[in-house]
């Protein structure tokens, strides 16, 4: 089976513009039409709960650390910043392809490098667009001020990535030895966001230098629960730049799950629900409550059927209690939910019952997400043709694993952009690396890396 850009084509329709926002239901159903029929089961979220899992909107290529693995590339620091009317377009095309309340990483590089003015507009034109923006960045330049203002614009989450990957130096300039030390970093983050009313992710890469360290990790989250709704562990992945290669065979999802649930003592289950292709995401949700950490999907059969009374609504994750006020009002308004939902949590709360008790019935989620990203050499078109991770391109949606695996080819092409009612064309890369990269472009088109295979796509709807 050939390479596919897992480009959707939009559906046109007669209006001004040719076309209009689709609602969530119309998106999920060209979602699903796009998947395999062998991934249409009744686990699958994407296509009947959701139209896409997340779409990364890359408004810089710089960062300011060099990671021993990194999903950028040998040009990224050469580029220019993409105009802010080319991201407001993309942002337009991400409501097209997939409907309100999409999820959208703001994302690069690292998207603090941008122009505080800048990404204040760019989080607020997504927010006014009513997709749901998430700010992933390291954390260096992410102060709680411009977190506070960021949420005042309509920022949903904040995804802070830490990890050993970093090469991070403490005050005094020394490098932090383990994940365990990074935990005072960490803790930092936590407290700048703490009460601001995002959601708050942790992303970790698990690679052969910290992997040993993942009990202790998947303890931290427990512990800080309160505030992190949730952690995602990146397998070592081969993808870009950086030192590291391959990945050792221990690093794989089942061994991650395996280890999870080893730390925990109790299983939490990773197979209820598919987003995309199978072997790309697993997650398993839980309820933490006196640091210990309960499954929320003990019965499969009773999930999938509170996920269908409860499609359409949309919990803000950022504050429960307005999350708990929207739960508590559409059982009110359907109080045949109560039929299946009472028996569900007095099973849970019988489980916890002593937890309850000895933390006053504080309660928190946590969830447990596992990416398994694709090395740049190892591409799966079937993979790629349901992925659920894409990045919005001049050209359209695509994966983000086949953007990463061909950045340079993407990130240097010229595309043309509106100007103030002006079009121009823009050339992403730096004056002075221009003929380089025409010299450079020949040597890897002579080796087959400069871009993807030649291909018919295989699925478009």
């Amino acid at each position: 089976m050939p390479l596919s850009s897992s480009r959707i084509v939009p559906e046109l329709h007669p209006d001004g513009n040719g076309r209009r926002v689709p609602t969530p239901k119309e998106a999920q159903a060209r979602t699903w039409r796009r998947l395999y029929p062998q991934f249409r089961t009744p686990n699958q979220s994407l296509g009947q709960r959701k139209a896409i899992g997340c779409v990364a909107l890359e408004i810089t290529q710089r960062c300011n650390l060099d990671c021993t693995l990194c999903y950028l590339s040998e040009m990224s620091e050469s580029t220019l910043d993409v105009p802010m009317e080319e991201l407001k377009r993309r942002a337009d095309e991400i409501l097209y392809h997939y409907g309100p309340s999409s999820p959208v990483q703001i994302t690069g590089g690292d998207p603090t490098l941008r122009k505080e003015d800048e990404l204040l507009e760019i989080v607020r034109y997504c927010s006014s667009l009513t997709l749901q923006p998430a700010l992933l960045t390291n954390g260096i330049k992410a102060t709680r001020a411009i977190l506070q203002k960021l949420a005042d614009a309509g920022l949903r989450d904040v995804a802070f990535h830490v990890d050993m990957t970093q090469k991070l130096r403490d005050k005094n300039k020394r490098l932090y030895a383990s994940e365990e030390e990074l935990n005072a970093i960490r803790e930092e983050y936590i407290e700048r966001v703490r009460g601001l009313g995002i959601a708050v992710i942790f992303n970790t890469t698990l690679c052969e230098t910290n992997f040993h360290e993942l009990p202790m990790l998947v303890k931290f989250f427990i512990k800080h629960a309160d505030v992190v709704g949730m952690c995602s562990f990146q397998l070592q992945a081969d993808t870009g730049r950086g030192v590291l290669h391959g990945r050792p065979d221990g690093i794989e999802p089942r061994n991650v799950i395996r280890i999870i649930n080893e730390t925990i003592g109790r299983k939490i289950n990773f197979d209820v629900v598919d987003i995309g292709h199978p072997s790309c995401n697993r997650i398993g949700y839980s309820f933490v409550c006196n640091n210990n950490a309960y499954d929320l999907w003990w019965d499969p059969e009773i999930i999938n059927k509170l996920y269908d009374k409860f499609a359409g609504i949309a919990l803000d994750r950022g504050n429960p209690k307005k999350a708990v006020q929207a739960v508590a009002f559409h059982v009110f308004k359907h109080p045949s939910i109560l039929l299946v939902g009472v028996p569900f949590l007095a099973k849970h709360l019988w489980r916890m019952k002593w937890d309850l008790l000895r933390s006053r019935f504080r309660v928190h989620k946590l969830s447990f997400m596992i990416h398994n990203f694709m090395h740049a050499d190892c591409l799966d078109p079937e993979r790629l043709d349901n992925c659920s991770f894409m990045v919005m391109t001049p050209d359209g949606p695509m994966s983000m694993c086949l953007h990463n695996a061909y950045r340079d080819h993407y990130i240097t092409k010229e595309f043309r952009v509106n100007v103030k009612g002006q079009e121009q064309v823009f050339n992403p890369l730096r004056p002075h690396k221009r003929d380089y990269w025409e010299r450079r472009k020949a040597e890897l088109r002579q080796i087959g890396r400069l871009e993807p295979p030649a291909s018919k796509k295989t699925h478009t709807v």
